[in-house]
């Protein structure tokens, strides 16, 4: 069972009352939104099996309404001519917001995840905006290169060079599983947003509170309207209108292997970029001069932390014959 401890300043109260909102909207073009055909999705906290509230079922209009928000607010001035160190700036407010409220997203994400309040502000918050922070160094150091160019049939006194620019490719769609819920968002938005991209945020149905919040705090930083938008639904139904939508520039999905083929084809055939993380097999090898102590500690630890739900669980254990019993019984 999830219970929440007496913080200074308000902390608890601030969880609580986001929770007692109960019917959360989407933010869509810099405005908190229902879903058109106004269907919503339960929401539950795991740990107790009770419905704690709901949110939007996104309809493919309303997946084509954020896509179209993301992509004026890429061709804006507000945004699409902004200067990079602006940019760093909005990702270090951003950060320190998330800093500020750690505390009360950890409880978010405890109360909609299941994992316990500990771990998601040590590992899920802390990463998460110490990976803004990172990236938002990304935004002033993005650099192209000039060569010289040897042009055939050129007169010999005349002289060519060419130049190379990186530029941000557009509108991103970014997908995110349920069991890192907050640092995934972290790990989709900020290196889009350092680059100069927009995004379409669709967190997993079952954890989505984390996110809506973290909408809350874009907002409070004063990044640009539409330049984040987070919709909420199902993958069968909003995500794939998400990843089959002519103007999504690049999609960024972690989650199953089978869900990553079907987008990986989406993608071929829009012609988008796509960067899949997907699940796996991942094998713990221990040799004979290993310690049996720490090898058995580190192959728990493997497939144990956050219960087993990572993309690099240690799945598999492969111990040296002459220590196996040791490791087996520790």
């Amino acid at each position: 069972m999830n219970t929440f401890t007496k913080h200074p300043h308000g902390v608890e109260n601030k969880t609580q009352a986001f929770l007692a909102r109960q019917n959360h909207r989407m933010l869509i073009g810099g405005q908190w939104v229902d879903a058109l055909e106004n269907k919503r999705i339960e929401v539950e906290n795991p740990a107790e099996e009770t419905v704690i509230g709901s949110i939007p079922l996104a309809h493919p209009d309303d997946v084509n309404k954020a896509v179209s928000c993301a992509k004026s607010a890429f061709n804006s001035d507000d945004w699409g001519r902004m200067r990079p160190s602006a940019r760093q700036n909005l990702l270090l407010k951003l950060a320190d917001l998330i800093e500020r409220d750690a505390r009360i997203i950890a409880e978010l994400d405890a109360i909609d995840n299941g994992k316990s309040v500990a771990v998601a502000e040590a590992v899920d918050v802390s990463l998460g905006l110490e990976f803004f922070r990172y990236m938002a160094g990304w935004a002033t150091k993005i650099e192209g290169s000039t060569l010289d160019v040897s042009m055939p049939f050129a007169p010999a006194d005349s002289d060519f060079s060419a130049y190379t620019r990186r530029e941000p490719v557009g509108v991103v769609a970014a997908i995110i599983p349920w069991n890192f819920p907050f640092l995934m968002a972290c790990w989709k938005l900020a290196p889009a947003l350092a680059a100069g991209c927009t995004v379409v945020l669709k967190p997993a149905e079952q954890t989505s509170l984390s996110a809506l919040y973290l909408g809350e705090l874009i907002e409070e930083a004063n990044f640009p309207d539409g330049v984040v938008n987070i919709i909420t639904g199902e993958g069968q139904s909003t995500g794939s209108a998400l990843i089959t939508h002519p103007d999504i520039n690049k999609i960024s999905f972690t989650g199953s292997t089978e869900v990553g083929q079907i987008i990986g084809r989406a993608a071929m055939d829009n012609m988008a970029r796509v960067t899949l993380e997907l699940g796996g097999k991942s094998p713990m090898i221990v040799l004979a001069d290993c310690d049996a102590e720490k090898a058995a500690q580190g192959a728990a630890a493997a497939i144990f932390f956050n219960h087993g739900q990572t993309c690099s669980a240690g799945s598999r254990l492969y111990v040296h014959r002459s220590i196996s019993d040791k490791v087996l019984d520790r």
